[in-house]
C-alpha cells in the first residue's frame, strides 16, 4: 500500500500506511526522535536514554500513557539510538484516537517527578550493570575505532548527578516538532488519520535555532586499538576486529557494499577459511553495531570475531581475516556467492518489515535518516545494484582504513 507522507507547519513529519488485513485489527505509532546518546550534554552521559524511560514512568496504576495503552489491550516499548530514540505502540486499531492523543500528551506535559527522576536512574544502572558483566564487545570496538564516541546507557555517576531540569532542557532541545517522525501503520484510513494527527499535533512550537546534530568524531588514519589495558572476557580465546562502514547518508553504495561484503565472507568464505586454516576455530562477522546495518548517521563497525586455537595469538588470528580480505579485494565474490549474500539480506530486510511495529519503526527511522532514498521498498533494488567489483572496492576499504583488535579470552593481545 502507499505511504502518505506529510509535513505540519511546525517541520512535523507524518507517515501513514494503511496495510488492510495485515495486522489483524491492529495499528502501530512510532514517534521517531533525532537525538540520541551522541546529543547526551557534557557530564550528563545517559540523558537520552534517561529521558526514554521517563517517558513511561514507572508506579502509579492506571497513570500514564502505557498503562493506559495496555488498559486497551495494547502495550508500548522503546529504543534509544546513537542518533535517534523510538518510542512504539501496537494496539487495536480502535483506540488509535487515544493512543495519538497520548503522544501529543506526553510531548506536552513531560514534567517528571524528582522521586521518579531517582528511581528510573536507578533501574538504569542496573541495566549498565548487567551490560558490563557481558563485555560490552560493541562499545569497546566502537571506542577504538571511534575515539569520544558514547553507548547509549551512559554512567551510574552521571546520572546519579542528573537533575529534574536537565531532562526537561534535553526534551525542550531535542523533542521539538523538526526533529520528530510520527508514523501510524495498520488498519488506518490516511485521510482521517492525518486530519486528526494535525489537530493534536500542528499546535506544538518549533524549537529555536536549528536542530542540534551531533558531529560524528573522526576516525584515526592508523590502527586503533581499544583503550582497556586487558582482554574482554570470552568463553574460548578469540580476537575481535573491527573496521568502519561509510555513514550511509554521504555514501549509501559504499555502505551496502561493505555489509554484501560482510555477508559473503559470513556465509561461504569464513566458514571455509575455519576448516582449511589451523590458527582458528570459529567465526563470524556482523555489520553495524548489534547487527543493525543502515542504522546510524555515523560510520557504525564491521566487527569479526574469530576463534583461536590453542597457542595462537591474537595478532596471528587477525593475519587469517586480513589473508581473507585480500582475496575477495584481488578477486570479486563470485556470480553464486553475490547472489546467495543479496538473497540473505534482503529476506533480513523483508522480515524485519514485515511486522506492524518493525515497519511503523523502520519508517521513521529511514525518514530521519535517509529522507531522500525512497522508504523501506528502495532498499531492495539498491541491494541489488551492488556489484562483484564494488564488494571488492569495499573489502581494499577495509584493509586501507582504521582497525580495531580486541583479544578475547586470555591474556594474549
Amino acid at each position: 500500500m502507499t505511504l502518505h507522507e506529510h509535513r505540519l507547519p511546525n517541520g512535523l513529519r507524518v507517515q501513514v500506511e494503511p496495510r488492510p488485513g495485515h495486522g489483524r485489527g491492529l495499528v502501530a505509532v512510532a514517534l521517531t526522535v533525532a537525538a540520541g546518546s551522541d546529543l547526551d550534554p557534557a557530564g550528563r552521559h545517559g540523558t537520552a536514554h534517561l529521558v526514554e524511560h521517563l517517558m513511561f514512568p514507572r508506579g502509579g496504576a492506571g497513570e500514564g500513557h502505557a498503562a493506559r495503552v495496555a488498559a486497551a489491550g495494547g502495550v508500548c516499548n522503546a529504543e534509544t539510538h546513537r542518533d535517534r530514540t523510538v518510542l512504539h505502540t501496537v494496539a487495536p486499531a480502535a483506540v488509535l484516537d487515544a493512543v495519538l492523543r497520548g503522544e501529543a500528551r506526553r510531548l506536552r506535559d513531560f514534567a517528571p517527578a524528582a522521586e521518579t527522576l531517582r528511581t528510573e536512574t536507578a533501574v538504569i544502572a542496573e541495566e549498565i550493570r548487567g551490560a558490563a558483566a557481558g563485555g560490552r564487545l560493541w562499545e569497546t570496538v566502537l571506542g577504538a575505532l571511534h575515539p569520544g564516541s558514547r553507548d547509549s546507557y551512559g554512567t551510574p555517576a552521571e546520572l546519579a548527578a542528573t537533575t529534574v531540569a536537565d531532562v526537561e532542557g534535553f526534551v525542550r532541545r531535542h523533542y521539538r516538532p523538526e526533529a520528530l517522525a510520527l508514523t501510524v501503520v495498520g488498519e488506518v484510513d490516511p485521510a482521517p488519520v492525518l486530519h486528526r494527527i494535525r489537530e493534536l499535533f500542528d499546535d506544538l512550537p518549533p524549537g529555536e535555532g536549528p536542530v542540534p546534530v551531533a558531529v560524528p568524531v573522526p576516525p584515526p588514519r592508523t590502527t586503533a586499538r581499544p583503550t582497556a589495558t586487558a582482554p574482554l572476557p570470552a568463553p574460548a580465546p578469540a580476537v575481535a576486529l573491527g573496521h568502519l562502514l561509510p555513514a550511509p547518508a554521504h555514501d549509501l553504495p559504499a555502505h551496502l557494499a561493505r555489509v554484501v561484503l560482510a555477508e559473503v565472507l559470513g556465509r561461504s568464505r569464513l566458514p571455509a577459511l575455519v576448516r582449511a586454516d589451523p590458527r582458528l576455530t570459529s567465526a563470524r562477522v556482523t555489520c553495524g553495531l548489534y547487527g543493525q546495518w543502515l542504522g546510524a548517521r555515523a560510520p557504525e563497525p564491521v566487527l569479526a570475531v574469530l576463534g583461536r586455537a590453542p597457542g595462537v595469538r591474537a595478532e596471528e588470528a587477525a593475519a587469517a581475516w586480513t589473508d581473507a580480505l585480500h582475496r575477495i579485494a584481488d578477486r570479486p565474490p563470485t556470480a553464486g556467492e553475490l547472489r546467495r549474500a543479496r538473497n540473505a539480506l534482503l529476506l533480513a530486510h523483508h522480515r524485519g518489515a514485515d511486522s506492524l511495529t518493525a515497519r511503523a519503526v523502520t519508517h521513521g527511522h529511514l525518514a530521519l535518516l535517509l529522507p531522500d532514498a525512497g522508504g523501506i521498498d528502495a532498499l531492495p533494488a539498491a541491494l541489488a545494484r551492488t556489484t562483484g567489483r564494488q564488494v571488492s572496492t569495499a573489502a581494499r576499504g577495509l584493509l586501507a582504513g582504521p582497525r580495531s583488535l580486541t583479544a578475547l579470552g586470555d591474556g594474549d593481545a
